[in-house]
């Protein structure tokens, strides 16, 4: 029996080339297993997210410099949300004392030596100037604490002239309100100023402060007010804790002389009594026809 003879194929028909070994199918390759699949979109995301974080944080980094949160474009913020309240005659006059109060604690940073950041301002919570520390001694926090008050009480003092020359009620109720601001900034709690003085006079009126707050909060509740007493409980806690079980540097920094306590003291309740009078002197009775 003969072999049987390959037929060669038909002239018109493409000659079959052999596909070389290791070519690609053209139904594409075999699927990996799933692990390995999802190891790598795990590893891709990864990638993303190192790059999300470094974009991030450069934008962070940009932040302070932006227009938005410098002081001039902070302020911008600041009297457009008190406009909404008060109009914007009444806000620009408000925030101006606010810059008066955050410029004394910006001076006498810099006269202990310590470099610090123009004034922040945060709509309905104030303004905050930016430090790495407050001075090497419970004193000089003090002195840095009360020097808020006493310039902004300056402040609000010389809106009384400016009534009496023009007869307008705006400024004598900015001086009114700028009486009240410094007067509550000197509450007997950290991280208020009155606070900060504590440190140097008596640490213990932490508590009284603080029980004064938690008491106002719920006489008359306010978002700001609870705000503060939620960061002044973790502040009391903290340098209290700190005072009970702190190194010796600790303990040196709240020792303070006596002559230096009646000083922080004489400063402290003269800048009480001096408010007080003045919330009296510029208090303005309205009525609902003055509205």
């Amino acid at each position: 029996m003969s072999d049987q003879q390959s037929t060669p194929p038909p002239a018109w028909l493409p000659p079959v080339v052999p596909e070389p070994a290791g070519a690609r199918s053209p139904f594409g390759e075999e699927r990996k297993p799933l692990l390995k699949r999802l190891g790598g979109a795990i590893a891709a995301l990864g990638v993303l997210l190192a790059k999300l974080g470094s974009s991030l944080k450069a934008l962070l980094l940009l932040l302070p410099k932006l227009k938005l949160l410098t002081t001039s474009g902070s302020m911008l913020v600041s009297v457009a949300a008190y406009s909404l309240i008060w109009g914007w005659r009444f806000a620009i006059g408000f925030v101006v004392l606010l810059l008066v109060h955050e410029m004394g604690h910006v001076i006498q940073l810099r006269r202990e030596g310590i470099p610090a950041s123009a004034p922040l301002f945060i709509p309905f919570l104030g303004a905050v100037v930016g430090a790495r520390s407050l001075g090497d001694d419970a004193v000089a926090e003090a002195r840095v604490g009360l020097a808020g008050p006493v310039l902004g009480t300056i402040g609000a003092a010389a809106c009384i002239p400016l009534y009496y020359a023009t007869g307008n009620d705006l400024f004598r109720a900015l001086a009114f309100t700028g009486f009240f601001l410094n007067l509550f900034n000197l509450l007997p709690v950290v991280p208020l100023d009155g606070g900060r003085a504590m440190a140097a006079m008596a640490p213990w009126m932490w508590f009284v402060g603080f029980l004064g707050l938690v008491v106002l909060a719920f006489v008359w509740p306010n978002p700001i007010i609870i705000v503060i007493a939620l960061f002044a409980g973790m502040e009391l806690w903290r340098r209290w804790k700190a005072r009970r079980h702190g190194d010796e540097a600790t303990q040196a920094y709240y020792r303070v002389p006596p002559r230096a306590r009646l000083a922080v003291a004489a400063v402290y309740l003269g800048l009480v009594v001096v408010l007080v009078l003045g919330m009296d002197a510029t208090h303005l009775v309205r009525t609902f026809a003055d509205a």
